[in-house]
């Protein structure tokens, strides 16, 4: 290919793919702010006050006998204090948890949205909480990079769109951010990763065309460089 050719390929390609190092650049300069300015992701640790042995009357066996035969095989039980009470977080066949009192042996399904109902409000230091999504799938905001689902997501109305998500399997905040939080993590997402394309094969197409086109333009400076790079002149002897 003739060196003119490849100048020519080299400035155009260079100048539609810079805008996409632009972009990733600028994106990249805001990731390393948040990350700067931003409070690092929350503490694992357990939710709730310590258990008191004796305040437990219901043995485990009793417990999934409450269940019925429907339950189905076991895969965990939990002791969890929910509302100054313990209970046991017994997770079978279904996706949620099912929750047995061991004061009593009584069943109640609402106990999982209390439980992250009060993890997120001590998190928070007490604040008071409302529910305003489950969440069985990632979306927009709670992306996969938070790994865990199902999550609770709660809100806090303090004029700053403070809002946590909540696993009740960890017993943890998966997720604390806010409106500002939240625009810094759009635009990142929008710029540096595309997020303004909603079909993620589509985006992922061009993502990986984009960082060819880059490659080559690359390819295409280092080919040029030593295509037109000065010729050393040969001493001639007398």
């Amino acid at each position: 290919m003739k060196t003119s050719t490849i100048r020519f390929l080299h400035r155009w390609l260079g100048l539609i793919f810079s805008l996409v190092v632009l972009t990733s650049a600028l994106s990249g300069l805001l990731h390393t702010i948040m990350a700067r300015k931003q409070a690092p992701p929350p503490s694992v640790r357990p939710s709730g006050n310590g258990i008191v042995a004796g305040e437990i009357q219901t043995g485990v066996q009793e417990a999934l006998e409450r269940l019925g035969p429907d339950f189905g095989q076991v895969s965990a039980v939990n002791l969890r204090m929910i509302g100054g009470e313990p209970w046991y977080q017994i997770y079978g066949a279904p996706t949620a948890p099912a929750y047995v009192s061991t004061v009593d042996g009584k069943v109640d399904p609402t106990q999982d949205a209390k439980f992250a109902a009060q993890i997120a409000a001590s998190f928070l230091g007490g604040a008071e909480v409302r529910q305003t999504d489950y969440l069985t799938a990632f979306n927009h905001e709670y992306v996969n990079i938070f790994r865990i689902l199902p999550v609770f997501r709660f809100d806090v109305d303090d004029g700053a769109g403070t809002r946590v998500y909540v696993s009740t399997t960890t017993g943890t905040v998966t997720r604390h951010t806010d409106n500002e939080k939240q625009f810094e993590a759009n635009v990142f997402f929008l710029f540096h990763k595309f997020g303004f394309i909603p079909n993620k094969n589509t985006r992922d197409t061009v993502l990986v065309s984009a960082m060819a086109g880059i490659s080559l333009v690359a390819l295409g400076g280092v080919v040029l460089f030593f295509m037109t790079r000065p010729r050393r002149k040969t001493s001639q002897t007398p």
